[in-house]
């Protein structure tokens, strides 16, 4: 999906032997067809979850940048509740959906805990704030962030949010989350809650490329929800 981060494949190998220019290009070919067909795999996930959604089901979408996943979500009637900590992406939100009466937004990060954070920009912010918006992240230390200067946002207990709305509707219809680091955080917490029991459909992208000092947590992530759920309803593939 366009609101993907275009550069999650192409992080170096910094220990690996210098290549020729024939296997870097062979290599950039077969990373971009894997985004390729990551990219239909999503979108036709997507169709098909919006298939299903009706008026009154309860959407989630985490990390909602430009909104083009919001967009898709709001034109089934489904109630849709959008999160987005930047401000210049949030703008961009509510300037499209001021007229959309299903779609909630609300302008704060999500993270398994409440207060407050600083939210770090791409290094390239400045220059192109459209497209480095998406990898806006309440994480230090990641890939081509700019760490040395940030802006304050709220943070929201989402496993604490999300519990409060299971109570009053029983269910959540879908959840898409691309939230550049913080969904490790928040898919641990509702694993450890049992949550996934309430929840009907969720799709992630997990960023273990852009954060190496989390990496060995991811891969336990993966594995015991491999064993636990059914990958077509909880799946960490996103884009």
């Amino acid at each position: 999906m366009s609101d993907s981060d275009p550069d999650r494949d192409s992080a170096p190998d910094q220990t690996a032997a210098p290549k020729s220019a024939a296997e870097e290009r062979a290599e950039a070919l077969i990373r971009r067809a894997k985004r390729n067909l990551r990219k239909a795999r999503a979108e036709g996930y997507l169709s098909g979850i919006c298939a299903m959604l009706r008026p009154g089901d309860l959407a989630l979408d985490l990390g909602a940048n430009m909104g083009v996943v919001t967009a898709v979500l709001a034109a089934t009637g489904a109630d849709v509740v959008a999160f987005e900590p930047d401000p210049f992406a949030f703008a961009h939100l509510t300037e499209r959906f001021a007229q959309t009466p299903n779609v909630t937004l609300v302008n704060a990060a999500v993270g398994a805990a409440a207060g407050t954070v600083t939210l770090h920009r791409a290094a390239n912010f400045d220059t192109n704030p459209t497209g480095a918006s998406v990898k806006s992240t309440i994480l230090a230390g990641g890939r081509q962030i700019d760490d040395s200067q940030g802006i304050a946002v709220e943070l929201i207990d989402f496993p604490a949010w999300l519990a409060t709305k299971i109570a009053e509707r029983g269910r959540i219809a879908f959840i898409k989350m691309d939230i550049e680091g913080a969904e490790l955080d928040i898919l641990e917490a509702l694993d450890a809650a049992g949550t996934f029991a309430h929840i009907q459909c969720l799709v992630a992208e997990t960023h273990e490329r852009k954060f190496r000092d989390l990496r060995t947590r991811y891969r336990a992530l993966r594995q015991g929800f491999a064993e636990r759920y059914d990958a077509n309803r909880v799946n960490l593939d996103w884009i």
